[in-house]
């Protein structure tokens, strides 16, 4: 029989046996399973590392939890939609349909060639009338809601996909370096950066166009508090959402405005605008209003300057307008000194950033000050360093300070001017703002879902009523820009409020709106009355473990956070958070850099082989960190593989076993438990690596047991079944094959999860200790130069070293001198003062070790269960005894780490 595994050859019955059981598929009366989901993948034609390395943390423990006894949910879908499809059609003169279906195809094939166990009668795909019927249903229940609006917009364009982006689509890259900014990136720097498309990098522009939004805004004080609780979620993930959040907290301050009586300005008494330090109001020299203000608008109407202005600033993108502006004919009173400021119209303040409308405080803060330089205005310092000096024309102080030229706050320090300026005086009112805007739900690309509104010239926009959903796209048609707004038969249709002409809308839906709650539809996907079932959700909702990558933190996993909470609005949900524990995967780097087929630097998942690909990337390192592909480290988990199946292969032939125990099979048979408490543990918590580490430790230890005499049959089997069991959730072809080899009940997929058959609180001690003796002994053997050891004793200590450290384990610091002088002098105790204070200090010095065993006993067993492993090694006589009298060796001896003599 063959002792060589090979992948290729057994995957596909194994996989027929697994499909003809419906091993993976859940029954819908399951109660409460456990939800395992990897975000589903964009078809982008075939698969990569960083899926592999996805679908394998998500396969492995969800395997893990199946053998547990747990109904497991765990599905697999595909992400259809979006601007790369139609690209791909355009180079391929294919359509977008064709092409997505031909990558569903291909891409499967690859998840189930790699073993994956889904239960695929739970497949959706985001493309089909029969998933996005329900995008536009759940958009109509928005919209009523409220939580839908349609208006003109300045947007970001690209130019080059023809579309408009989100902000969060749009990346901000450095002239300098080309590093992309994360969720943390600071809005007041994106003058000095670049913006791209984040799918094609062309630099983006900017669009007036009437578009939908949903508004997200509305959940931003929810979303940025529910964080909180996040607790299964990682840290970084939490704060880059945070920090997209943007929450601020300041103070709202009232300018009252005064403008030409011929002016439509006159009409708005007061500007608000909102600071976060309200200690330097004395310094502000002007007000500054966002183009898209309300008041700048009424300026334009009067103002042709203006307005030319606006109309410029509109189409530009934002790095472009720099610290330019337009002074305006109206003016700003203080709030607190009366006097009156000039009012701008500046391109550098954001409509929807704070309250659109800022007083420039040019001694302190950059943008104010770069603005007060160009247009020639005053700079006044109203905060001054202690000790220091600073050139307010040069520099802003941004930092604290004492107050000046503030009136009755001069020499207040800044903090306490800021409690005490906005609480004495009306103009302020506290406040908090969001840095999260809008999510812009429109896109002027054809391969989407297609909004559900018509545009009737009486009755303005109409909904789709829901008997005529879906809205289904047209056949494809390659044109420039929009394709929908090409085709007539798609574009003119009736109202259906009062039966006119009307015009649907050509925009289609941003493609996360797809996956921002197709994890729901995984609960019923056959469901035609709604877009799951509510009763299913409640139960079976939040997803238990959630992987991707943390690139999604204020996309995706934004969104469904906010989907979540609105569709619990709509009564649709209990639940407000779609996730308990989020995993965020690590990147699979080649030659130090993120594999890129542009970069050229791609292993295809199949190159080494399906399984030993995916046991590779959970051995290499932890889900959440970065890992380098090196042939020879995938060469470790091959030849793990060929190792276990030639141990199984060899056990199956073995005719020289003994039935008898002896004391070295109660170490193996103990090891065996320590093991599986141990990888147990590391599932838990994700830690695939060391669980691969322990396996491969087991089977080290198995195979020197074989080796050293003939290996009791039971324990040995048990000891073989157990690798089996420990290694099916990351290698279950293989796992399979042992199994099966060894004669384990049914398949290993559906075994149960192996339980140690001892108590294995104190494994960890029971392993360091027979550790540290070998290296010991090692250390001894070398230092010593001892060529050929022929007899080697270890040396337990006496039994009131071990009552002595109990003692002290459990006393405070500032008790130990009185425990020990009442130790000395109890009469049980064998020791005099001088070995007892020598003992103590030893203790001391070796404070933070791992703690022994409790006992001499015990620390004895061990050490005589274990000791074939020196006599294995050394080729020498072995003996374990306790200490019973002063001697040299007894001195030495100390709990948990035994005497050792060595002849």
């Amino acid at each position: 029989m063959t002792s060589h595994y090979d992948h290729a050859q057994v995957q596909e019955f194994w996989q027929y046996i697994w499909e003809r059981d419906d091993v993976y598929e859940l029954s819908p009366d399951a109660v409460d399973p456990t939800y395992v989901l990897g975000m589903f993948p964009y078809t982008s034609g075939t698969l990569h590392m960083g899926h592999v390395r996805n679908y394998a943390i998500t396969d492995a423990y969800a395997r893990y939890r199946r053998m547990n006894g747990d109904d497991v949910l765990h599905p697999m879908g595909w992400d259809a939609f979006g601007l790369p499809a139609e690209n791909a059609a355009h180079e391929r003169a294919s359509d977008p349909e064709s092409w997505t279906q031909a990558c569903i195809r291909r891409m499967r094939e690859e998840l189930e060639t790699m073993g994956f166990g889904y239960d695929w009668s739970r497949e959706i795909t985001t493309c089909e009338p029969e998933y996005y019927r329900w995008n536009q249903w759940l958009f109509k229940r928005l919209y009523e809601e409220g939580l839908v609006e349609y208006e003109a917009a300045s947007v970001n364009w690209c130019p080059d996909c023809e579309t408009v982006l989100a902000d969060a689509q749009v990346e901000v890259r450095s002239h300098e370096t080309s590093d992309e900014v994360d969720g943390a990136g600071d809005r007041e720097n994106r003058d000095a950066q670049t913006r791209v498309c984040w799918r094609c990098e062309t630099p983006v522009g900017r669009r007036e166009l009437d578009q939908w939004f949903f508004t997200i805004t509305d959940y931003a004080e929810e979303l940025h508090d529910g964080l909180d609780e996040l607790e299964g979620w990682p840290d970084g993930v939490r704060q880059i959402q945070r920090n997209w959040i943007g929450r601020q907290e300041g103070h709202r301050i009232s300018f009252e405005v005064t403008a030409p009586d011929d002016d439509a300005a006159t009409d708005f008494e007061s500007v608000d605008v909102f600071s976060t330090r309200p200690e330097t109001v004395y310094g502000a020299t002007y007000l500054a209003l966002s183009p898209g203000h309300e008041l700048a608008r009424a300026v334009a109407d009067t103002d042709e300057t203006v307005a030319a202005y606006v109309a410029d600033v509109r189409e530009r993108e934002p790095e472009s307008v720099g610290y330019d502006g337009v002074r305006t004919d109206l003016t700003a009173v203080h709030p607190l000194t009366g006097a009156e400021l000039p009012v701008y119209v500046a391109g550098y303040v954001l409509k929807d950033v704070g309250t659109g409308a800022v007083m420039g405080v040019p001694a302190h803060n950059e943008r104010d000050h770069e603005f007060a330089r160009a247009h020639d205005l005053p700079i006044e310092r109203v905060v001054v360093p202690d000790g220091e000096s600073v050139d307010a024309e040069s520099e802003p102080h941004l930092g604290d300070g004492l107050l000046t030229g503030s009136g009755e706050y001069d020499g207040l320090s800044s903090s306490t001017a800021a409690e005490r300026i906005p609480a004495e005086h009306e103009a302020f009112e506290a406040d908090v703002t969001y840095r999260l805007r809008d999510w812009l739900i429109s896109r002027q690309r054809y391969w989407g879902t297609p909004i559900p509104v018509v545009h009737c010239e009486d009755c303005g926009h109409v909904l789709v009523p829901d008997e005529e959903l879906p809205v289904e796209l047209p056949e494809f048609v390659r044109t420039t820009g929009n394709p929908l707004e090409a085709q007539e038969s798609f574009v003119e249709t009736t109202c259906p409020d009062c039966g006119g002409p009307a015009r649907r809308e050509t925009d289609t839906m941003d493609t996360f709106v797809d996956s921002s709650w197709y994890f729901l539809r995984f609960l019923s996907p056959d469901i035609d009355d709604a877009p799951f079932d509510a009763e299913l959700a409640d139960e079976w909702m939040p997803i238990d473990v959630y992987v991707g990558g943390d690139e999604h933190a204020i996309l995706h996993l934004l969104y469904i956070r906010f989907f979540t909470r609105a569709l619990a609005d709509l009564g649709l949900l209990e639940i407000r958070e779609p996730v308990e524990r989020l995993i965020s995967q690590g990147t699979v780097l080649y030659d130090g850099e993120k594999m890129s087929a542009s970069k050229g630097n791609t292993v295809a998942p199949q190159e080494y082989g399906a399984e030993t690909t995916r046991l590779f990337v959970l051995a290499a390192a932890h889900p959440e960190q970065d890992f380098e592909w090196t042939a020879n480290d995938v060469r470790g988990v091959y030849d793990l593989q060929q190792s276990l199946y030639g141990m199984a292969t060899a056990f199956i032939d073995e005719t020289d076993t003994r039935l008898e125990r002896r004391e070295h099979d109660e170490y193996v048979d103990r090891e065996i438990d320590r093991t599986i408490a141990t990888v147990t543990d590391e599932y838990e918590r994700f830690r695939f690596h060391r669980a691969v580490s322990e396996i491969q430790g087991l089977a080290r230890l198995l195979r020197r047991y074989r080796g050293y005499e003939r290996p009791q049959e039971e324990v040995y089997r048990r000891g073989l079944l157990t690798l089996a069991a420990l290694i099916a959730p990351m290698a279950p072809h293989l796992a399979e094959e042992l199994w099966n080899k060894l004669r384990g009940d049914g398949l290993v997929v559906e075994a149960d999860w192996p339980d140690p058959d001892r108590d294995t609180d104190d494994a960890h001690v029971e392993r360091r200790l027979v550790e540290t003796t070998l290296e010991d002994v090692r250390d001894i053997v070398d230092v010593a130069e001892i060529e050929a050891a022929e007899r080697i004793e270890l040396v337990v200590a006496e039994d009131w070293k071990y009552r002595l450290a109990d003692r002290l384990a459990a006393a405070e610091p500032a008790d130990t001198s009185e425990l020990v002088d009442r130790f000395a002098t109890d009469d049980a105790v064998d020791a005099g003062r001088t070995a007892i204070d020598a003992f103590v200090d030893d203790r001391n010095q070796r404070h933070g070790e791992l703690d022994p065993l409790t006992d001499a006993d015990r620390e004895r067993e061990v050490l005589e269960r274990s000791r074939w492993l020196l006599e294995d090694e050394f080729d020498a006589a072995v003996t374990v005894r306790q200490a019973t009298e002063a001697s040299e060796l007894a001195a030495k001896a100390k709990p948990g780490k035994p005497a050792i003599d060595i002849r």
